[in-house]
């Protein structure tokens, strides 16, 4: 009978907690995220840009022939193909509600209700970890608000949706604690929990394996038994693994995912009370925003006045038992050093200071790289921290009480940062908070290619490209993911550069270009086949340099600028230790160009360089610097060319 009552009060805390954490979603976030056919926010950018990364990895997939591994897709990264746990695209998920969605047809996200069971489980889950140090059940429910309203959690989610399933650390934490009362440590549901972490998404397994990995070592040690907790690890990380290949996690050889290395994104010390977020949200109505350093920022991890006030009081009041819970729980402590050491990094940061760089041999940074943004990794830390300062007021006279005032002052606290975040999705259900710049009727006649190839550097508007080559069935060579093989990507790029060079343009593909000097190299031996120019938003943020086969002779709209004779010349954007934007710093009378048989077409015969109305003198012409044209002028101060479209005479 008492384990009976027991379990009703465990399924009444569970469900009260879901509940509160369903009211918090719904509070913030309302009901238009649940409409399967509603992308707008998906399309238009919440917060960031980075949902559209993981609704086109979706789209990408879900019209892809089915294939093993699943969740592979070769129309991104083509033609090696990416799984679309690398878009941040929920794999399990995509490749679960694939055939759900195919069947409905048209529009179908499914973000807003893997957010909304990720509200609902954060909130179960942390009822559940208070009842473990508090009976009363309203004391729990209210506690586990603490966990359904974190900052970190609000911070994620629909921002880095697969992030948002913060519950998945809640579990882990909840089955340690359980472990350790139970003397025991084959727990089906922590065996689950490392399993689905990878469908979801990978940075969760370090933070679910190294709690599990404290629960193995601390039985372990007390009962002097090895053989069976080395085999329950070997067992979850085999089924892990393979989870993970199926789901292509494992598929190509992926090296790497842009410039940004390990240390970069890692954690500041002040991170723990800096209510500073994304885009200028501020967390907190009392505490003002600290400086950060570099990427400093994907570590938030602001625990709210009513956390940050509670647990110096828990402290206090377990001063007696702290040194004898820290040795109970050594292998936690241990873990949890190793996680915080890794997300402070070697490149320890405080307010807008980096204290020192640690040295990290290559090999290390390499890779720790792996994890990038380290700072995440200190969630399960963090977690503990929030529970600790809810187990702290439990014990006080009267203790159902102070929780529910720490709550109260929890919630008004990051008040801001919950209306922010609600009127944030009512306006992406109204316009688009990062709207698209492919405004240009061009676009409209380049929708009918097969492929898409990004010829060299990162597009301007990159996602909205994706987004446009899977609405329209294209494939695209641009990984535009979190993960992929670069070596392989430049070879490429090098044998599209070579083919081009020998007038061969495959008329099925469109050819984009970040760079005009790369692309006025590339572009002469194909001009007469293509249309060949320039395409820019309206505002003129974004250029993108095109080669169009099959389209030469036809006219656009004023955004779009011919290659022709006519074509103007730019200076190349190039700045060291002297150059400062194509301009030489120490006399400001030279200027330099990416070397092109159009730049030397203009420029050979020419005795002006024209600007504005303006004609300046070409005193010497230097081609000494392979790849590169340097001119000098007689001019005071060459830097007013900059961003100029300048003419010869």
């Amino acid at each position: 009978m008492a384990d009976l009552a027991k379990g009703r009060h465990t399924a009444t805390r569970f469900a009260l907690g879901a509940a509160l954490g369903v009211l918090v979603f719904l509070a913030v976030y309302g009901v238009s995220p649940l409409d399967v056919a509603n992308d707008a926010f998906c399309r238009g950018g919440y917060i960031e840009k980075d949902i559209q990364q993981h609704y086109a990895g979706w789209l990408f997939y879900r019209e892809n022939a089915i294939g093993f591994p699943f969740c592979v897709t070769k129309a991104v990264n083509a033609p090696a193909g990416v799984s679309v746990a690398y878009t941040d695209s929920i794999p399990l998920l995509a490749a679960l509600l694939r055939p759900v969605a195919n069947a409905l047809g048209g529009t179908f996200q499914y973000f807003g209700w893997f957010t909304l069971t990720s509200f609902a489980l954060q909130g179960g889950f942390g009822a559940l970890l208070c009842g473990l140090f508090c009976e009363s059940v309203p004391a729990c429910a209210a506690g586990s608000l603490l966990f359904s309203a974190s900052p970190i959690l609000i911070e994620r989610a629909f921002r880095h949706t697969s992030l948002g399933a913060q519950w998945l650390v809640l579990a882990a934490l909840y089955c340690y604690f359980c472990g350790r009362r139970q003397g025991r440590y084959r727990l089906p549901l922590l065996f689950a929990v490392n399993v689905l972490a990878v469908g979801i998404h990978p940075y969760f397994l370090p933070m679910t394996y190294a709690v599990t990995l404290a629960l193995l070592l601390e039985y372990a040690v007390t009962h002097k038994r090895w053989a069976g907790p080395a085999v329950f690890l070997g067992c979850d990380l085999a089924c892990t693994a393979v989870l993970g290949w199926a789901l292509g996690l494992l598929y190509g050889t992926a090296t790497s995912g842009g410039q940004a290395l390990y240390g970069y994104f890692s954690m500041n010390l002040n991170t723990l009370w800096n209510p500073a977020g994304v885009n200028g949200v501020l967390y907190s109505r009392f505490l003002s925003a600290q400086n950060q350093v570099g990427g400093n920022y994907d570590a938030f991890a602001y625990l709210g006045l009513g956390v940050l006030i509670a647990l110096p009081i828990s402290v206090v009041a377990a001063r007696k038992r702290l040194a004898a819970l820290l040795r109970r729980h050594w292998a936690l402590c241990a873990v949890f050093v190793v996680l915080t050491a890794f997300a402070v990094s070697h490149v320890i940061t405080a307010n807008g200071v980096t204290l020192v760089t640690l040295p990290l041999p290559a090999s290390l940074i390499k890779l720790f790289s792996v994890f990038r943004s380290g700072g995440r990794l200190f969630w399960p830390v963090y977690y503990v921290l929030v529970l600790a300062a809810f187990a702290g007021l439990a014990k006080l006279p009267r203790g159902t009480v102070w929780i529910m005032a720490a709550v109260v002052v929890q919630l008004w606290d990051i008040s801001p940062a919950l209306i922010q975040r609600h009127e944030a999705m009512v306006q992406a259900q109204q316009s688009e908070a990062f709207p698209t710049t492919l405004e240009s009727n061009f676009w409209q006649a380049a929708s009918g290619y097969e492929k898409l190839y990004s010829v060299q550097g990162l597009q301007d508007d990159a996602l909205h490209l994706a987004l446009f080559a899977a609405d329209n069935g294209m494939t695209t060579n641009d990984p535009f993911a979190a993960r992929y093989d670069d070596a392989a990507l430049e070879n490429q790029r090098a044998a599209l550069l070579a083919a081009l060079a020998e007038g061969q343009a495959e008329p099925n593909a469109l050819y984009l270009f970040e760079d005009e000097g790369d692309f006025l190299q590339a572009v002469e031996p194909v001009r007469n086949a293509a249309w060949c120019g320039k395409v820019t938003s309206r505002d003129g943020s974004c250029n993108w340099y095109v080669i169009a086969p099959g389209l030469q002779g036809q006219t656009f709209d004023a955004l779009c600028t011919l290659y022709d004779d006519s074509y103007p010349l730019r200076l190349a954007d190039y700045t060291d230790a002297l150059w400062n934007r194509g301009v030489l710093d120490s006399t400001r009378k030279t200027v330099c160009f990416k070397d092109s048989p159009f730049t030397r077409r203009k420029l050979e015969n020419a005795q002006y360089l024209c600007a504005d109305g303006q004609a300046y003198r070409i005193t010497e012409l230097d081609d000494h610097d392979a790849g590169w044209l340097m001119v000098t002028l007689d001019i005071n101060d060459a830097t007013i060319l900059w961003d100029q479209e300048l003419t010869t005479q």
